[in-house]
């Protein structure tokens, strides 16, 4: 078996849609999985959809992702240039296109948009989707008049030659043997009027130029399979392994747009989810790993990705579930990485002095995504306005004249503490509670309700008071005081 060679071939269009990062990680994996090459070509034909900076979006993406590529522009392997445009500057294609012209195999043509929208028709009930299929006017032209017309300096477009009688059969790897008529294959377009290539013609050329062994792409480009194929034969090459993904859609099993907020690898980002996080989640769009694991490192990907364990059904894209996956990493999470990630989206919150690694360190386990972390933390920066309701608890067996007890017996041994430290605190308050034959949540539902104003927290009362420090946690216990007082 010859050395696998995969290759990620974005267009610089924009962001990068979580569909193209899918393509390029499975490109990415069945190569390393057989210690073969990755590769990234720049497919620019298309100029008019061309974006500024997209190109420094694919770099970035690529390099955080983990997804170092061993040839592209800027690592040559020897069968560069690896941006399209600047292939198509050496005249490659049109080298190639010409070829098949003299083999018969392709033509000029040089009808005008006039007499190609009178070919045009309805393939919807309502008349609202047209097409375009070409009925071979220009291949009858005799080389005396093609030669006219480009002497002529005549626009044109050249076409493949596509066979309008019997079947064209090829194999795919996820969707096994599929079977087209081959009357439903229009003439393609290779070199369109600009001079540039169309993207199925680049393909084709640079695949087989670059040695690619494995195509990875998209289930939209299952139908235009056995165009290529038919493209291959004319130039007596070998066709690769076609591996085509299924679909990701969204919640509502509507293609992935951007529209549903998550569409893009920097949406992602943008919303706080890890890089690793994202990968991992990616990489389940389609493939079923054996057994039960579901969280892997890229390393771990790499050992055990097996494309033809793929699914042909579409892959729901479930943010609950990639938010469910980015709360583990956090927990998995060394302390001072977090903090460094999460001390931005502390600082937001909470201007005060306080210790915001502890407040880092409380939070690291009870968030699923970055801005989870403001309405955990919220209180810390000022005590929200409460209803003494919240002192009531059933399970604890508190309510607010009970509360208001507690509170007025324990501020003064809390005035009388210094070291403010969490164990320091809790052996005071528990010694309270055994003197007292409470049970303990009897006491820290009450104290925590006072110093944070809220029902739920990411630290107990006294990790809380720690971080506040003595004199803001003695004031937030003198309120709750006053508060339940004028309830009563």
């Amino acid at each position: 078996m010859s050395r696998v060679r995969t290759r990620f071939a974005p267009s610089p269009t924009g962001r990068m849609h979580v569909g193209n990062l899918r393509t390029a990680l499975y490109a990415y994996l069945i190569a390393k999985h057989e210690d073969g090459d990755f590769m990234l070509r720049i497919e620019d034909t298309d100029q008019e959809r061309f974006v500024e900076g997209a190109l420094d979006i694919i770099y970035h993406t690529l390099e955080e992702t983990g997804l170092v590529h061993d040839e592209g522009p800027d690592k040559d392997g020897g069968v560069g240039p690896y941006v399209q445009s600047e292939r198509n500057a050496s005249g490659l294609y049109l080298k190639y296109a010409k070829q098949l012209i003299e083999q018969g195999d392709a033509y000029y043509c040089f009808c005008d948009k006039e007499r190609l929208a009178t070919l045009k028709s309805s393939v919807s009930e309502d008349g609202g989707t047209e097409i375009v299929v070409y009925d071979k006017h220009c291949l009858g032209l005799s080389r005396e008049e093609v030669e006219a017309n480009l002497e002529a300096g005549k626009p044109y477009v050249i076409r493949f030659n596509m066979p309008t009688e019997g079947t064209t059969t090829f194999q795919d790897d996820i969707y096994g043997e599929i079977t087209v008529p081959n009357e439903e294959l229009e003439d393609l377009i290779l070199i369109k009027s600009d001079g540039y290539p169309t993207y199925n013609f680049a393909n084709v050329i640079d695949d087989h130029l670059m040695g690619i062994t494995h195509v990875v792409r998209g289930n939209e480009y299952l139908s235009s399979a056995p165009k290529y194929n038919k493209i291959y034969e004319a130039f007596g090459w070998e066709i690769p392994t076609y591996v085509h993904c299924p679909l990701i859609t969204d919640e509502n099993h509507k293609k992935l747009s951007k529209r549903c907020g998550h569409s893009s690898y920097e949406d992602l980002i943008d919303q706080g989810f890890l890089t690793e996080a994202v990968v991992n989640y990616v990489a389940l769009l389609g493939w079923c790993p054996p057994g039960n694991q579901e969280i892997f490192s890229l390393e771990e990907l790499v050992k055990e990705f097996d494309y033809r364990h793929m699914s042909k059904s579409p892959a729901v894209f479930d943010i609950v579930k990639l938010r469910w996956m980015n709360g583990e990493y956090f927990k998995a999470m060394g302390e001072e990485r977090f903090y460094q990630m999460a001390e931005p989206y502390i600082r937001e919150i909470v201007t005060r002095d306080c210790d915001l690694r502890k407040i880092a360190g409380l939070v690291r386990t009870r968030i699923e995504v970055f801005p989870d972390i403001r309405e955990q933390i919220d209180f810390f920066e000022e005590l929200p306005e409460y209803d003494t309701s919240m002192y009531c608890h059933k399970k604890m067996k508190t309510n607010e004249e009970k509360s208001l007890e507690v509170l007025t017996e324990v501020l003064p041994l809390l005035e009388a503490q210094e070291d403010y430290s969490n164990d320091a605190l809790f052996a005071v308050l528990k010694k309270y509670v055994d003197e007292k034959g409470y049970k303990t949540g009897f006491v820290m539902w009450p104290v925590r309700t006072a110093v944070s104003g809220k029902q739920n927290t990411p630290g107990g009362a006294t990790e809380i008071m720690e971080i506040l420090g003595k004199e803001e946690s003695l004031q937030r216990i003198k309120r709750g005081i006053e508060l339940l007082k004028g309830n009563l």
